[in-house]
């Protein structure tokens, strides 16, 4: 068996040009408490399903890069005692032969490997608020690897005006889908203007098509906004957040630990609202991107 391996529905389904959907483990190991992040985790790959795709949730298990892990192992992964993997750590999570949840970054980097074309998730890192501006490597990685991401943007604690200057410096390409302005996750505006706008999966797929045939192998993010009745206020999202960033400047927190922390922290000041969100907006993520997956393998 070698460092990366593709579960026996996903081969199939890549084999036979079905649609695949690949999912990050990160939100069940780190995002949610057990058993709720096990209920998401299996919500997300039935929303995939219902829209005729194949669901393809990555993660490393006991050193291995597996896309597409069985039910058990999401079992596993939900239960605890995963660390968290992004690109960086997958060598040294396989040869460790450690468990690992992947990130955006480890899971698009692992689904481009496959040869999977669409990925979902909640919302993609980018640049940290404060002088510092800590870059998430989910940018670069979206900017080198062949997949289309749709979340609802980027999460709402980080900076968003210079997550998306990044993005654009990067050259990936956001679409905003129904929208004309890129999303702030919690809520459905930002006021960040987006140039480029689809509304639906079919013209989605069309764009991606068109970026492939000109020979762009750089990533694609589609800024797929809450729905409006899952929504939080943003008076409440900005004062939450405040009090979540003071808190961790307090503590010390940095790396790969600000943003459970944060999102914790969000959670609490919010009456676990931000919770109930975040369930609602990665469903719907799961969902368009099923519809963009079935678009595509209909080529």
């Amino acid at each position: 068996m070698g460092p990366l391996v593709v579960g026996e529905e996903v081969r199939a389904a890549l084999g036979a040009g079905r649609a695949v959907v690949a999912l990050e483990s990160t939100l069940i190991a780190h995002g949610l408490p057990f058993p709720d992040n096990l209920e998401v985790g299996r919500a997300a790959e039935a929303a995939v399903r219902a829209e005729g795709a194949v669901p393809a949730t990555v993660a490393v298990l006991d050193g291995v890069v597996t896309v597409g892990v069985d039910g058990a192992a999401l079992e596993r992964i939900a239960r605890g005692g995963f660390v968290k993997a992004g690109q960086a750590d997958l060598a040294p999570a396989v040869a460790s032969r450690c468990n690992a949840a992947t990130t955006v970054s480890a899971t698009a980097f692992a689904a481009a490997r496959a040869g999977i074309a669409v990925f979902a998730t909640g919302g993609i890192g980018g640049v940290h608020r404060g002088e510092a501006g800590d870059v998430s490597s989910d940018l670069t990685t979206l900017a080198r690897e062949p997949i289309t991401v749709v979340s609802a943007g980027a999460k709402a604690i980080l900076d968003l005006p210079r997550t998306l200057e990044m993005l654009e410096t990067l050259g990936v390409l956001v679409l905003g889908f129904g929208t004309d302005e890129l999303p702030a996750f919690y809520t459905r505006s930002s006021g960040l203007r987006l140039e480029h706008r689809v509304d639906d999966a079919a013209g989605a797929a069309a764009v991606i098509r068109a970026r492939r045939a000109l020979g762009d192998r750089g990533g694609v993010l589609v800024a797929n906004p809450i729905p409006v009745e899952d929504a939080l206020d943003r008076e409440l999202v900005d004062r939450a957040i405040a009090a979540a960033l003071d808190g961790a400047a307090r503590a010390g927190v940095r790396g790969k630990a600000l943003t459970p922390f944060l999102l914790a922290a969000i959670a609490r000041e919010t009456g676990a609202r931000s919770l109930a969100a975040n369930r609602a907006l990665v469903l719907h993520d799961c969902r368009v991107a099923g519809r963009i997956a079935v678009a595509l393998a209909a080529e």
